[in-house]
């Protein structure tokens, strides 16, 4: 019979392309690793693993079952959290991806409420761009994620958290800089500077500005709110930024953050679990501590 044990070490495999890598991953030797897989394609009559000199890939063999092994992994992984969730619903750990758009500027309102609504919870916080997120998600890495949302999610359970004004942020001497509120049609032709491909703040931004008529600016595309912020403050643009994404307003002493007139672009946060996820007494508090604390906010 096949064991759990050898299908980590298959996916550890075909995850990080080398033994080494792989067996430190499962917290076991190489020498053990590669015996173990070995034994499992003896016992299974395939080769799963090419072996070269720098690394290893799987053999077409290997790919098929490599993804049999990670639904059993996750279905083994999800029977243990059933059992542990008939103990107590509202104890042990919860994993949980953010964006980075969204990590840092969110999680100082929420975190000292999740803790003190939640004591016997363990949270760990997983910092990456959407398309990971899902992945990590789906592949039942992590319980939730909190992140805006994309119509493109709708595989996912949704819970609407709060809606989060974007407002225009532009250089002190800006000509939108004199203006007390902006229409989305006083972008129009204006260059926009973005983020980079891969978040998903650049195509709802980019969605409201190519809308009003601005372009993107291809000069420059930042890799963080501070790094866009920071170009900016500079001179060379302006852009959107959420809400919760500007602390302190009247102490940024380049940069001037003008609120939208209606209709006021916003995005939509959520948490996103997976369909028929078994700990749904802790999700309805997690939702719950979460509105709490955020409804002062906007």
């Amino acid at each position: 019979m096949v064991k759990l044990r050898d299908l980590e070490y298959l996916n550890a495999i075909d995850k990080y392309k080398h033994f080494s890598k792989a067996a430190e991953a499962c917290f076991v030797s190489q020498p053990t690793l590669s015996g173990q897989i070995m034994k499992l394609e003896d016992q299974l009559g395939l080769q799963l693993i090419e072996r070269h000199r720098r690394n290893v890939m799987l053999t077409p063999a290997g790919e098929q079952l490599v993804k049999q092994a990670r639904q059993v992994l996750q279905a083994a992984h999800e029977f243990e959290e059933v059992a542990r969730a008939l103990l107590d619903p509202l104890a042990g750990d919860l994993h949980v991806g953010l964006i980075p758009t969204v990590a840092p500027y969110l999680l100082p309102h929420i975190i000292q409420n999740l803790n003190t609504k939640l004591p016997k919870i363990n949270l760990y916080l997983h910092e990456a761009q959407t398309k990971h997120l899902l992945q990590e998600l789906n592949d039942g890495h992590l319980d939730l994620i909190i992140l805006p949302w994309l119509e493109e999610m709708d595989r996912f359970e949704r819970y609407d958290l709060f809606e989060e004004p974007l407002l225009l942020a532009a250089p002190h001497n800006h000509p939108l800089a004199k203006k007390s509120k902006v229409a989305l049609e006083d972008l129009n032709d204006q260059p926009i500077l973005t983020l980079e491909d891969g978040h998903c703040l650049r195509d709802q931004a980019l969605g409201y500005c190519f809308t009003a008529g601005a372009r993107e600016d291809h000069r420059f595309q930042a890799t963080s709110l501070e790094t866009l912020r920071f170009m900016v403050a500079s001179g060379m643009g302006i852009t959107m930024l959420p809400q919760l994404a500007i602390q302190n307003p009247d102490q940024d002493g380049y940069l001037r953050y003008i609120p939208f007139k209606n209709p006021v672009p916003k995005r939509q946060i959520a948490l996103l679990i997976r369909p028929n996820y078994s700990r749904m007494e802790c999700i309805r508090a997690v939702v719950a501590s979460i509105r709490q604390s955020v409804q002062s906010l906007f």
